[in-house]
């Protein structure tokens, strides 16, 4: 089975890709493999079957790679193209679990700093009692505050950072401040995760197909910076998640130790300016596409 890419459409000229992805594009096209366009748009707007119309019919499987979608969307999307006789190499499920932190945290465990979640609406932030039960575990700590997906670090004095989460007003007023400013993006719950110190330098994005690190790049919001992680720790938890692309981010702690500070489905995550995405590319394109791993039955082999 050819392995094909599915990329975001330009919303002003839905027959080419969106110009984020242009190097995605050509990427696929060096290596050779299909490539259809996803209405990104129409996709968040509720009308999946809208959103894959470009993509021919019995086409096969797709990597896909684009703007971040919600789980529950991507579920849509996985049903639309299976109405269409193709299929997307990850499956809502895996997409999840490698997507939202209560999915991969488990697994991490061990590799990241300590957190607590707790499901919720937009719009409506826990109590302060509420908060100081979720938080309780952590102990007196400096934190951060997220949800299942994203952080407001670039608002961090008022909407991420908690000098000490065993301050009921404190942490109260951080996360209604995070709440007023995802709005209706807020992505599954609230997040509470123990802050630890990094030194300078930037993060690593490691990047998995299959259990193996096919690229380690800088993070797209320190493009210049180059860490080399130590990855066998990491290497053991990718295999244990079961997900075929995930990317893991990656820090060094004060005290020498690498910690994962993310972990997120390859498909959505960005690559910074200068990343070999042809490399990626080729790499996914020379992946595994059986019906069997489509479904989710089979197990990637741990490396």
């Amino acid at each position: 089975m050819i392995t094909r890419f599915l990329l975001c459409a330009d919303p002003l000229r839905s027959v080419r890709p969106d110009p984020a992805f242009t190097e995605d594009a050509a990427a696929v096209r060096a290596v050779g493999a299909g490539l259809a366009l996803l209405d990104h748009d129409a996709l968040l707007a509720g009308n999946a079957e809208e959103a894959v119309r470009r993509v021919p019919r019995d086409s096969g499987a797709y990597w896909y790679r684009g703007w971040m979608i919600p789980a529950l969307k991507y579920g849509e999307l996985e049903a639309a193209l299976r109405n269409r006789g193709c299929v997307l190499l990850t499956s809502a499920a895996r997409y999840r679990r490698a997507h939202e932190l209560p999915g991969w945290y488990r697994v991490f465990e061990a590799l990241t700093p300590s957190s607590v979640w707790l499901p919720t609406a937009p719009g409506e932030p826990p109590a302060p009692a509420r908060l100081a039960e979720l938080a309780a575990p952590l102990g007196s700590v400096a934190a951060i505050v997220k949800d299942y997906v994203k952080s407001r670090k670039h608002e961090w004095e008022e909407a991420c950072y908690v000098p000490d989460v065993s301050d009921p007003a404190g942490l109260s007023a951080v996360v209604q401040r995070f709440f007023a400013l995802q709005e209706d993006s807020l992505a599954g719950g609230l997040v509470v995760r123990e802050f630890e110190p990094f030194v300078r330098g930037g993060e690593a994005r490691v990047w998995w197909v299959d259990g193996e690190a096919v690229l380690v790049t800088a993070h797209p919001d320190t493009p210049h910076d180059r860490p080399a992680p130590v990855l066998e720790a990491v290497r053991t938890a990718v295999a244990a998640l079961d997900c075929r692309f995930v990317t893991t981010d990656l820090a060094l702690r004060e005290d020498g130790v690498w910690r994962v500070v993310e972990v997120g489905d390859g498909q959505v995550s960005g690559l910074p300016r200068g990343a070999d995405a042809g490399r990626l590319l080729e790499a996914l394109g020379g992946a595994r596409s059986a019906a069997s791993d489509i479904s989710g039955g089979t197990r990637p082999p741990s490396r």
